[in-house]
């Protein structure tokens, strides 16, 4: 069964995801960026308050958007992160010279850290298998732009299949996100990763606009569904979405 990620940026907001199904709350800021971060304080609060009503889901938050060759200031945000008091920390990272160096020192830091590689406009094969070597909780493959385009714009369905497998034969959770909506959901079907990850699919009005409780319950029912048992409900769901399913 794919788990479901919902992306949230307040209290509100986590609760309201939390108690429509989604089986993991991740905070961030849609206003500054694709992984935009919280604050700290932010962070603490919510985290505080949802662990109070929902003791044993699991809790994820964003560094912010931070260069992948800003090794210092990577380093100090996922600490600060990580003791805020959540169960994963996630950092974006970009194929480029300094990829390899801020996986290593990711994979180095005492913190559960999932590295989340931005696939706009490809993304390096190797890279994706080095990763796999450094035990992480888990990886995922996600977009930074917000321009229409989805992950399956830029990484074939094949190829995605090779980096989930390489991913859990190394034990890790394998997730995919990048303005992900229902025009996607057979090829999130067929893929099956452990978590699917969205925030655009399940607000009102776009990704800065509000969390809508259904659009998550009917997210979390798609992909719990027997295979069998599906095609009915996202159509449902498609046309009450409107076109404005995406991440």
């Amino acid at each position: 069964m794919t788990a479901l990620l919902a992306s949230v940026r307040s209290d509100e907001e986590a609760f309201d995801a939390a108690q429509a199904g989604a089986e993991l709350i991740d905070l961030k800021e849609p206003n500054a960026g694709a992984l935009g971060g919280l604050s700290i304080g932010d962070i603490t609060q919510i985290a505080r308050r949802l662990r109070a009503h929902y003791p044993v889901k699991p809790i994820s938050a964003t560094i912010g958007d931070v260069p992948a060759d800003a090794l210092d200031e990577i380093t100090t945000r996922v600490i600060e992160v990580s003791d805020a008091g959540i169960d994963y920390v996630k950092v974006g990272v970009t194929p480029g010279p300094a990829a390899r160096r801020c996986l290593e020192q990711l994979a180095n830091l005492p913190a559960a850290v999932v590295p989340v590689l931005l696939c706009d406009g490809g993304m390096d094969g190797e890279l994706v298998a080095y990763a796999a070597t450094l035990d992480f909780v888990g990886v995922m493959f996600d977009t930074a732009g917000k321009d229409g385009s989805t992950l399956f714009d830029h990484v074939d369905s094949d190829t995605l299949a090779q980096w989930l497998r390489i991913t859990r034969e190394r034990g890790a959770m394998s997730g995919i996100a990048g303005s992900l909506g229902w025009a996607q959901f057979e090829q999130i079907r067929a893929l099956a990763p452990d978590v699917a990850g969205f925030r655009t699919a399940l607000c009102v009005d776009g990704r800065r606009s509000r969390l809508d409780p259904q659009r998550v319950a009917q997210w979390a029912a798609a992909l719990h569904r027997p295979s069998g048992e599906v095609s009915g409900a996202v159509a449902a769901a498609d046309t009450r979405a409107s076109g404005t399913a995406r991440f």
